[in-house]
């Protein structure tokens, strides 16, 4: 990996900067810089960057920026500056679109039995812009499907890991045969088996609707469109040019 690149630097830096700026301001910043969905009164349209720069707790931007600093140093080294910020931002809004594409999905699911019973749209999102539910939407349709619908509403995505799924897929690309150790099984396992790994692990959990506290699909977006820009490129020689 040797010397941290300058993109590398400047994002941790600002994540820093932003993760202490969390801690005095706390729901404030939450409101205003996290992802929400769409139909809630706390989105804006910058939350669709703002969020990657946005952590829940210590050991979630540990993570984010030990796997920036370890995949991302050598991605940068051999693309450059520019090319690697292109890359790890559209990673990023990959991860937002399919986390909140997922949620949509979601979102309509109960409210399509909401309104099949007779309740007006209009009413239903007042009261969930006020942070309420009505006990009586779990006779209408099964609890999955009700939890589902408010969590979809109510939960903000923060975090980087979508940008950071993407880097993974490069990274396992460029150097498929490095070996990479899991914390839970510390046995070394080439980078191109680990990474899809970890990906089928958040299919399963996505797919599943396991409740982890993990966007799961928002991971799932960022590997996405890593390994879409990463075939592409590697498809066109693309790989091989520097963007400085």
């Amino acid at each position: 990996m040797g010397r941290m690149t300058e993109a590398v630097k400047h994002l941790l830096i600002i994540n820093v900067i932003m993760f202490f700026a969390t801690q005095l301001y706390g729901d404030q910043m939450f409101q205003w810089m996290s992802l929400w969905f769409p139909q809630n009164p706390n989105f804006e349209w910058w939350q669709i960057v703002s969020h990657m720069f946005m952590h829940g707790n210590l050991m979630h931007i540990v993570f984010n920026m030990y796997a920036l600093w370890a995949f991302g140093t050598p991605l940068e080294r051999i693309w450059g500056r520019n090319k690697f910020l292109f890359f790890y931002f559209s990673a990023g809004l990959g991860s937002a679109a399919l986390h909140t594409g997922v949620n949509y999905f979601l979102f309509n699911e109960g409210m399509s039995a909401l309104e099949g019973a007779g309740i007006a749209r209009t009413q239903i999102l007042d009261i969930l812009a006020n942070g309420q539910y009505s006990p009586g939407w779990y006779n209408i349709a099964s609890k999955g499907t009700i939890d589902s619908m408010l969590a979809a509403f109510n939960t903000p995505a923060v975090g980087a890991s979508g940008a950071i799924y993407g880097i993974l897929v490069a990274f396992a690309f460029m150097y498929s045969e490095a070996k990479l150790m899991l914390i839970f099984l510390p046995v070394p396992i080439k980078a191109k088996y680990f990474v899809p790994i970890l990906i089928a692990v958040d299919l399963i959990f996505g797919i599943g609707n396991v409740n982890t506290g993990v966007a799961h699909f928002a991971h799932i977006g960022g590997a996405l469109i890593g390994f879409i820009m990463m075939w592409y490129w590697k498809k066109n020689q693309f790989n091989n040019k520097r963007w400085d």
